[in-house]
């Protein structure tokens, strides 16, 4: 399956990038993420449940990061295995795009293979699934990235990421 497309997000390429590269900001903007490791300098181990059509596992993987051009972009592959489900594998290209002081595009470029009970269930609903679960994660990414609105308070998680604006 190959998938590609832009997100525009509210928020400075460098407060984007650093969000890319922050385990706890990627768990909780990936879909049933469980859990989110840091694992080496460029790489992270994850365990995901995913719900795909009838079957749902477990997904548990590492990503590796590689042609890092920080704070431009760089390429991810990875490769999770879910049980009897199945495997994934798979890589992208992320380049961030500076539109403005205050909003990143991000663009990306997608590639993945899956095999097994999973693989079974049909191009079409798992292309379906891998498009809503990637724009979950993009609305959440933005949320999470972007500063609260005027007069409200952040949430833990957004503490890290609008103190930006304070500082410019």
């Amino acid at each position: 399956m190959d998938m590609t497309g832009s997100q525009r997000i509210e928020a400075p390429r460098e407060v984007v990038w650093e969000a890319l590269n922050d385990p706890e900001v990627l768990k909780q903007c990936i879909p049933g993420c469980q859990s989110m490791e840091r694992s080496g300098d460029h790489g992270f181990n994850a365990k995901a449940v995913l719900k795909i059509g009838p079957v749902k596992a477990t997904f548990s993987g590492s990503v590796t990061l590689s042609d890092i051009d920080a704070p431009n972009g760089y390429t991810i592959t990875g490769e999770g295995n879910g049980g009897v489900a199945g495997m994934a594998k798979g890589g992208a290209t992320v380049r961030l795009e500076q539109e403005s002081e205050t909003v990143t595009v991000l663009h990306y470029d997608v590639k993945s293979q899956i095999s097994g009970k999973i693989a079974q269930l049909g191009s079409r609903l798992i292309d379906a699934t891998a498009k809503k679960l990637a724009g979950e994660f993009f609305e959440s990414f933005g949320k999470v990235v972007a500063p609260p609105p005027e007069g409200e308070q952040p949430t833990e998680a957004k503490k890290k990421w609008w103190s930006w604006k304070k500082n410019s």
